[in-house]
C-alpha cells in the first residue's frame, strides 16, 4: 500500500535550536559580535556575477526567484559562504494579504536567517511590515514585524518598489518610525533609495547606509 507523504512547509528543522520571541513564538536573530558595513548589496539572482567579496547577499526581488532558498536552504550554504554576510529573505508582506500569512512570512525570514546564524553566516535581519497590524498593536499584542530581532543592533530593509504611490509611502514610513521606535537600531542598511519625503527628520535617529537598487548599480558602471 502506497504511503502519501505531505510536505506541511513548516520546516521545523530550521529552528531546532531557536530561541522564540514573543507570544507569537518567532525565530530570533541574534545581534552580531561586530557590525559590518557592506561595499554592496547583491540579490540573489544575481550572485553568479560577482565574487561576493565584501559584498552582502540580498533578496529584495521577487519570492519566486528566491524559491529554493525557502524550500532547499541549504543546498546554497557553499554560495552564501562566498559573500561576507546575508540579508534574511525578504518574503513577502503584501497589505491584502490575509494577517495569518503575513506573519507565516515573517516567521519564515527569521527562522531561514537563524538557521543560517547557526551554520556560520554573519547574518543581517530583513524588516519588513506589510499592513499598519504588522507593525502596531491595533490587533495584535505585539508588533510582529520586528519580533525576533534584538534591540540596538544592524538591520536592513528595502525600498525598491515599494515606495511609489502615496499609500505606499505612507505605510511605509509609518512602519519605519515604528522600527525605529521598537528596535533603536545602531545601522539601517537601505536597498533602494531613500525618498525625503520617508526618510526626512529621522536621519538623526540611526545611521543609514544607502545602497542602489541592483539595475541602478549596473546603469551607473
Amino acid at each position: 500500500m502506497s504511503r502519501i507523504i505531505i510536505d506541511d512547509g513548516f520546516r521545523a528543522d530550521l529552528v531546532e535550536e531557536a530561541t522564540f520571541a514573543g507570544v507569537l513564538e518567532i525565530p530570533t536573530i541574534f545581534k552580531p559580535d561586530e557590525f559590518i558595513i557592506p561595499d554592496g548589496m547583491v540579490p540573489f539572482s544575481c550572485r553568479s556575477r560577482t565574487d561576493g567579496i565584501g559584498k552582502f547577499l540580498v533578496f529584495y526581488e521577487h519570492d519566486l526567484k528566491f524559491n529554493d532558498v525557502i524550500t532547499v536552504t541549504d543546498q546554497h550554504l557553499d554560495v552564501f559562504r562566498k559573500f561576507s554576510g546575508i540579508v534574511s529573505p525578504d518574503c513577502s508582506l503584501y497589505r491584502d494579504m490575509p494577517l495569518c500569512l503575513q506573519i507565516a512570512n515573517t516567521y519564515m525570514n527569521r527562522a531561514i536567517g537563524h538557521h543560517l546564524q547557526q551554520n556560520g553566516l554573519y547574518v543581517v535581519p530583513n524588516i519588513r511590515w506589510g499592513d499598519e497590524r504588522t507593525y502596531t498593536t491595533s490587533v495584535l499584542p505585539e508588533k510582529v514585524a520586528f519580533l525576533g530581532v534584538e534591540k540596538h543592533s544592524i538591520v536592513s530593509i528595502g525600498t525598491y518598489g515599494c515606495v511609489r504611490g502615496e499609500e505606499n509611502r505612507h505605510h511605509f514610513r509609518n512602519g519605519l518610525i515604528a522600527m525605529l521606535d521598537e528596535l533603536e537600531p545602531e545601522i539601517v542598511l537601505v536597498y533602494g533609495s531613500m525618498p525625503k519625503g520617508i526618510f526626512q527628520e529621522l536621519e538623526t535617529r540611526t545611521r543609514f547606509v544607502q545602497y542602489p537598487d541592483w539595475i541602478t548599480s549596473m546603469k551607473r558602471r
